[in-house]
């Protein structure tokens, strides 16, 4: 098994989350390895006994095979791969995996990422109409998380000046969330980029959605943010 089929492997590993995965790459770079033991992962990680015990069924009734082999069938970059982002690889966790739909080499070109709150207002639409133009001119791509407000303005604003735009969600690839940006969705995988840490079926949840915001962050090399609450994310 190569490296770049081990970090797969280790995407599909139930109770292992960010951090987890974050130290296996690390020991992985510290001791110039390909791969790890399961026992090493388990105790990598500090894996409870339970998740443990439901990652070796997974192991022994062919389930996780099963989902590596459909898994491999989706267009991914992997931290073994040098068309990895050289941005993101700086970032404190990088992700282990990304998948997408689109034109990767976006991920290569000077980049703006612009962000905002969920209720745009009429100040965050003067906003985007005066600065979207201007960068789009300057051949930069614009990078936002495709959510409600601001990130669907930047994503639509940017295609209607003929900009490319990169939307990094926190779904699955294959989840537009809400259903209603299916289309938005399907758009911008045509003429820009999705891109997503996540498995290309796995539905929206709380906690992906300040997680997706070190990669909108990681691939730009500036941030916008147009107006946000105080305790935003």
């Amino acid at each position: 098994m190569t490296q770049r089929d081990f970090l797969l492997w280790i995407r599909l590993l139930p109770g292992i989350g960010l951090m987890g995965r974050h130290k296996i790459w690390q020991f992985l770079q510290e001791t110039q390895r390909q791969r790890l033991t399961l026992q090493e992962i388990f105790t990598l990680t500090e894996l409870p006994a339970a998740a443990q015990t439901k990652i070796r069924v997974a192991i022994r009734s062919g389930e996780l095979r099963r989902i590596y082999n459909l898994v491999k069938q989706y267009p991914v970059v992997t931290l073994a791969d040098d068309a990895y982002p050289d941005l993101l690889r700086e970032i404190a966790q990088p992700p282990l995996c990304l998948f997408f739909q689109g034109d990767f080499a976006l991920v290569n070109q000077p980049c703006v990422a612009i962000v905002g709150a969920r209720e745009l207002t009429p100040y965050g639409q003067q906003v985007l109409a005066t600065w979207l133009p201007h960068l789009v001119g300057a051949k930069l791509v614009i990078v936002s998380g495709l959510a409600r407000g601001t990130d669907e303005a930047v994503h639509r604003g940017t295609m209607a000046h003929a900009g490319q735009t990169i939307a990094v969600i926190g779904t699955g690839v294959d989840v537009a969330y809400p259903k209603r940006r299916d289309k938005l969705q399907t758009q911008i995988s045509q003429q820009g980029l999705i891109l997503s840490e996540y498995l290309p079926w796995e539905p929206p949840a709380k906690h992906h959605f300040p997680e997706r915001n070190r990669i909108i962050a990681g691939l730009a090399q500036a941030t916008v943010i147009v107006e946000a609450r105080q305790k935003s994310g």
